[in-house]
């Protein structure tokens, strides 16, 4: 899998996270759009793209929101 551009993602230079500005933005996806940013975020956050070390922790925030937002959406 290839990801090209995934700047909008790292939110460089921010000391803090705001996690209702992204449960925000995750609310406003369609399932499609949800399920693709859910595969960026788990590729970044993933062992082989880190070399090893643990993720940045606004992927791994971001990665956790999204899957929430899907059970939210999707209830078993």
């Amino acid at each position: 899998m290839i990801y090209n551009d995934l700047s909008h993602l790292a939110r460089t230079g921010e000391d803090s996270i705001d996690r209702d500005e992204i449960r925000s933005e995750l609310c406003k996806m369609l399932d499609k759009e949800l399920i693709e940013r859910g595969k960026q975020l788990a590729f970044l956050c993933s062992p082989k793209q880190n070399f090893g070390t643990p993720p940045r922790e606004v992927w791994a925030v971001q990665l956790k929101e999204a899957r929430a937002e899907w059970r939210r959406r999707h209830p078993k």
